[in-house]
């Protein structure tokens, strides 16, 4: 049952969600909804795990499309592959949760990561993205009259990227600021029960842990005879060495395909890269745009803070 329809478009050169008016939602569905490079593949992998008990490596664009893509596979074609699924199915979104529709039937996990975290993984996404990936979101945004132009071309020095990235005003802004716009809505919402925050440092820190918080949000018991190789089967380098068969689909979206989407899989490199009153700037926004409880549980994760469901704003 739809318990709320979606309370606004939000429409870039990534993103349309008018898209999801095509979906169509069956019970137990899933979606897996982030900040891009927040750790979205990763669960996407730790879902699909976890549904199929195989550790057989699926195309994740098959396995969970992407609803809300503009540029990637045509979501009709999503549509018909979803269709003709019989397994329990999964979904991924870039979506802030209120312009999502939310059905009572269905599953919605959040990954959330520290805002300097995802810049310095977005910009080895961004800066290594093909001449072909460039001229379809270029075309995205030239024919939809709300935006009217290519996509900005972002510094490629990291540091330059972030400072395009944190400025509410740059050209860049169109990523930094639904980052910080996305992670309220979700933080909002976190008490709802279909709804679990999960943070990238938790899944670092505890992959076995976060895996079975998992599982049991989705009601699955995998058999412990193949728990261990469900859990190695999603560690970033098992991942890494699988990832043109989850992710042929990048070889024409990304230089070195894979190997470089799937990058390295650390944090804290801004810590070489920015310098204090660079950080600031984060701070500032943090400060002015996030509660004081989002902005602790974005920076430590639950195993440092608390579960989100209990905490105050």
């Amino acid at each position: 049952m739809l318990s709320r329809t979606p309370q606004r478009v939000v429409r870039d050169w990534t993103r349309d969600s008018r898209q999801w008016d095509k979906y169509q939602p069956r019970e137990g569905d899933v979606v897996v909804a982030t900040a891009p490079k927040c750790g979205t593949t990763w669960t996407q992998r730790i879902v699909a795990l976890l549904i199929f008990q195989s550790t057989k490596p699926r195309p994740i664009i098959e396995t969970s499309p992407w609803i809300d893509c503009r540029f990637q596979i045509p979501i009709d074609i999503a549509v018909q592959i979803l269709g003709a699924q019989t397994h329990r199915r999964a979904v991924k979104s870039h979506l802030p949760f209120d312009a999502l529709p939310i059905y009572e039937e269905m599953k919605y996990i959040h990954v959330a990561r520290d805002g300097r975290d995802s810049c310095m993984s977005f910009h080895n996404h961004f800066t290594n993205f093909t001449q072909k990936a460039l001229d379809d979101l270029d075309n995205v945004g030239l024919s939809d009259q709300t935006i009217g132009r290519p996509v900005p071309r972002l510094p490629s020095e990291p540091r330059g990227f972030y400072l395009d990235w944190i400025d509410p005003k740059s050209a860049g802004a169109y990523v930094g600021n639904h980052f910080f716009d996305l992670e309220q809505s979700y933080w909002s919402e976190r008490k709802r029960p279909n709804l679990l925050l999960v943070h990238y440092n938790d899944l670092k820190a505890d992959l076995a842990g976060e895996m079975k918080r998992i599982a049991d949000f989705l009601e699955i018991d995998p058999p412990s005879d193949i728990w261990s190789s469900l859990v190695e089967s999603a560690r970033f380098e098992s991942m890494k060495r699988d990832g043109r068969a989850l992710l042929p689909v990048l070889d024409n979206i990304f230089k070195e395909g894979s190997d470089t989407f799937i990058n390295r899989g650390t944090n804290e490199r801004w810590r070489n890269v920015l310098t204090q009153a660079d950080v600031e700037l984060y701070n500032d926004r943090v400060r002015n745009e996030l509660s004081p409880g989002l902005a602790r549980w974005l920076e430590n994760g639950r195993l440092k803070s608390a579960d989100p469901r209990t905490m105050e704003d």
